[in-house]
């Protein structure tokens, strides 16, 4: 029996804690505790334990635990190993990066584990489970591409685990358009990797796609199969997650924090749709759930095969290097063909919809067939402007323009979540010229209401699914052609197949294209491509009409061209002349305060600070104002560690902090984001 306990907490400090044990000896490395600290009682995680006294000024200080969790363990070494990765790599602590992976749940649910129908007599072991599909007859190239990428799945599963060496024979990249295959390749490829007694990860970006890939998975592998996601319960998510840890499941599907899945021999992580930004986690630790992959597939000798039709500028760049072996699908399978893209002006257009829109809207309801319509904006409109005085009406708490939601009749901020009425007359001069502008998904779905009468529309965002399966029944509805038009934001632009969709509108496609971040580009040019995949991929008559203020602007034109080299020949080299990821690493820090003057002044001294730890190829950004100044009553100050490598940031930053710590002050707050995707 262990006396003393190492427990860390999912706050933001580097050391553990000494504990003394519970009575019945419960306790031990992996579960988690309920243990007193300070005047609190928190949720600890015990990563060690023994009889050796810890070295503290006197024993009975040293206070005992006061409950546990958990009966059995619900980490091991190896998620110890990544999270103190994770603490390294992501500069956080121990309990954050704990934190970040373990399901929050107290009690496993063990009644409802399958968010699919599945035949019940399928065998528990997975090779019985594969005669549950389909045979599909792979195409010449999803053959070729299969047979090279199982050649390299083999020498990666061969090599020793934590191998260092960066050959590239543990990454591979499936590279096609919308509609060519990609789905099926990475299903034989986990096929062959279970057969082999190893397990898979299969990483997909948004909630809307796991219902989606987990019913594709749940089918073809039956009870080897399980789900993890944030729309589950936690106690639903540790559930999961036992299942998988005690060997229970062998292929485990969903976003981002499923990259962390306790599964045994792991053999393969797919990413599928590698590009999008959700792979990116929003709070502390900000990972990226592909270099959790990079170094899992690394650490357990696994292969990692990423996908996509428009890969990240990174992946791109390592493509061309030949760090990343890439392997394409250039055709459509299902009988359809790439849909015609052409770009309308809104110069002249009175609303939201053009002509040319409402025209192949009508045609598209003719011919039975169904429309996305797709905006990157919710609400009904976004911009409150008085024509007398230029007054305009912002977010008390952040520096972002208010957005109108009509069926709410409230002005709301989406950042912080303040909301207010909407003034019936400008607040600073009192003058009736001054009102909402701009338009958003609740905005199109009126208009397209009022000139649609006759047809089915449904509105897919952020406000209309924040009911629990309500997303996965819309999209149910309109793949069963109970909807002529599905409007909606991201959640409809991505990875979703339905055969009746003929036509895409891209409502207005300059959104994100200025904004102040040097990936504003990719992310325009990645959506128009993707949105516009949905149309046309079982019929050759696809249409997608992109909508825009700027129909002559370059990665406008590309993005409605497909042309995927050409766009990323101009965007790499106008990154390389900047500096630009990916030919440098960043990582930003922001500074927080409610008093404007702190946050200046910190930001201030942790560059002065900064500016003789950092080397001679590395370099400083800031401080500056972040472009949106404040959020949430806090004002935002950033600064920028630019260089050619990870570790010289890594190092210049670790040793700022640690000398900020001796005199920061506790009303100033610093995020840390290693390698940010967006600067705003």
């Amino acid at each position: 029996m262990n006396s003393y306990l190492e427990i860390v907490f999912d706050l933001p400090l580097e050391q553990s804690f000494s504990y003394r044990c519970d009575d019945r000896g419960e306790a031990s490395p992996g579960k988690r505790v309920i243990a007193p600290f300070g005047k609190r009682e928190l949720l600890g995680y015990v990563v060690d334990a023994g009889d050796k006294i810890p070295a503290f000024p006197s024993l009975e200080k040293i206070k005992p635990i006061l409950r546990v969790i958990d009966k059995e363990p619900i980490f091991d070494k190896t998620d110890i190993a990544l999270s103190r990765w994770m603490t390294s790599y992501y500069l956080c602590s121990p309990g954050e990066a704990l934190g970040a992976m373990i399901p929050s749940g107290r009690r496993a649910v063990s009644d409802t584990v399958f968010p699919w129908d599945f035949d019940s007599s399928i065998d528990q072991g997975c090779t019985n489970s594969f005669a549950n599909r389909t045979d599909i007859s792979l195409s010449t190239e999803q053959q070729d591409a299969l047979e090279k990428i199982s050649v390299l799945a083999d020498m990666a599963c061969m090599k020793k685990p934590g191998s260092k060496k960066t050959d590239g024979l543990n990454m591979a990249y499936l590279y096609g358009i919308t509609g060519s295959g990609k789905t099926e390749v990475f299903l034989r490829l986990a096929e062959r990797i279970l057969k082999m007694g190893r397990s898979v990860i299969y990483l997909v970006p948004e909630i809307s796609l796991t219902h989606q890939t987990a019913e594709i998975i749940g089918r073809r592998f039956g009870t080897a199969a399980a789900t993890l996601h944030s729309a589950m319960t936690g106690s639903e998510r540790l559930g999961q997650w036992m299942r998988i840890r005690r060997g229970e499941a062998r292929i485990v599907a969903g976003p981002r924090s499923a990259v962390f899945a306790p599964l045994r021999d792991l053999g393969l992580i797919i990413i599928d749709e590698e590009h999008d930004g959700s792979y990116k986690s929003g709070n502390s630790p900000r990972y990226h759930a592909r270099q959790i992959a990079m170094h899992r597939s690394s650490a357990e000798g696994a292969l990692l095969l990423m996908g996509s039709a428009t890969p990240s500028a990174e992946a791109w760049k390592l493509m061309q290097e030949g760090l990343i072996r890439r392997y394409s699908l250039s055709r459509l399978l299902s009988g359809g063909k790439p849909p015609d893209i052409i770009p309308v002006s809104l110069e002249k257009t009175a609303g939201s919809l053009s002509d040319e829109l409402k025209e192949e809207i009508r045609q598209t309801f003719m011919m039975k067939r169904q429309t996305i319509l797709f905006l990157n904006r919710r609400g009904f409109a976004y911009f409150y402007h008085c024509l007398n005085c230029g007054f305009e009406l912002g977010c008390k708490r952040c520096s972002v323009s208010l957005t109108y939601h009509k069926s709410k009749n409230k002005a709301l901020c989406h950042y912080c979540g303040y909301e207010t009425r909407p003034p019936v007359s400008c607040p600073q001069c009192g003058s009736l010229e001054a009102g909402f502008s701009g338009f958003g998904t609740e905005f199109i779905e009126e208009e397209v209401r009022n000139t649609f009468p006759g047809l089915r529309i449904q509105r897919a965002d952020a406000d209309t699914t924040g009911k629990k399966g309500s997303l996965k029944e819309i999209l149910g509805k309109f793949k069963a052609g109970e909807i002529d038009i599905l409007l909606g934001t991201q959640m409809v632009a991505k990875g979703l197949n339905f055969p009746g969709v003929r036509l895409v509108g891209v409502v207005f496609a300059d959104t994100g294209l200025h904004l102040p971040d040097f990936r504003a580009a990719e992310r325009t040019f990645s959506l128009i491509v993707q949105v516009a995949g949905r149309a046309g991929r079982f019929f050759p008559d696809g249409r997608v009409i992109v909508q825009t203020l700027r129909p002559y602007d370059p990665v406008i034109l590309k993005a409605c061209s497909l042309d995927v080299e050409g766009f990323f020949k101009a965007e790499l080299a106008q990154r390389s002349a900047l500096g630009f990821p990916p030919y440098s690493r960043l990582i930003r820090l922001v500074i927080r305060s409610r008093k404007e003057e702190k946050a200046h002044k910190a930001a201030g001294r942790l560059a002065v600070l900064a500016r003789p730890l950092l080397p001679a190829e590395g370099e400083i950004l800031g401080p500056a104002e972040c472009p949106i100044g404040m959020q949430n009553r806090s004002y935002r100050v950033q600064l920028l560690f630019r260089g050619p490598s990870m570790g010289i940031l890594n190092r210049a930053v670790k040793a700022t902090l640690k000398q900020y710590e001796k005199e920061k002050e506790n009303t100033v707050y610093i995020e840390i984001d290693v390698d940010p995707v967006q600067l705003l």
